[in-house]
C-alpha cells in the first residue's frame, strides 16, 4: 500500500502562488507516476500534472506554463508550483500515484486552492 499526504493549499489573489506538496510512504515502489488532478464540486476530477519514473512531464493545455511539476525522489514527494494563478484554477486538487501493476490507483486527502478575483 502506498499513502499520499497533501500539504499546501489555501486562499490567494489571481495573479499569485502556491506551492503544493504531495509526501509518499508505503511501499512506493509499486508507483510507476505521480501526478496532480483537480476537482470542482459536481465535475469530474481532472488530470493537472503526471510526472513518469523515467522523468518526462506532461501537463493539462490548462496550466502549461504556469504550472511545473518536480520531484525529490530523496524524500519521495512531489510538488507543484503553481503561478499565475486564476480563479478557475480554484478547486480541491489531489495527489495521485500510479499502480505499475495496473491497480488501483493511490490518492492524497485532497487540498483546497482558491483563487480570488
Amino acid at each position: 500500500q502506498v499513502q499520499l499526504v497533501e500539504t499546501g493549499g489555501g486562499l490567494v489573489q489571481a495573479g499569485g502562488s502556491l506551492r503544493l506538496s504531495c509526501a509518499a510512504s508505503g511501499s512506493i515502489f509499486l508507483i510507476n507516476a505521480m501526478g496532480w488532478y483537480r476537482q470542482a464540486p459536481g465535475k469530474q476530477r481532472e488530470l493537472v500534472a503526471i510526472k513518469w519514473n523515467g522523468g518526462s512531464t506532461n501537463y493539462a493545455d490548462s496550466v502549461k506554463g504556469r504550472f511545473i511539476m518536480t520531484r525529490d525522489n530523496a524524500k519521495n514527494t512531489v510538488f507543484l508550483q503553481m503561478n499565475s494563478l486564476k480563479p478557475e484554477d480554484t478547486d480541491v486538487y489531489y495527489c495521485n500515484g500510479r499502480d505499475g501493476r495496473g491497480f488501483d490507483d493511490y490518492w492524497g486527502q485532497g487540498t483546497q486552492v482558491t483563487v480570488s478575483s
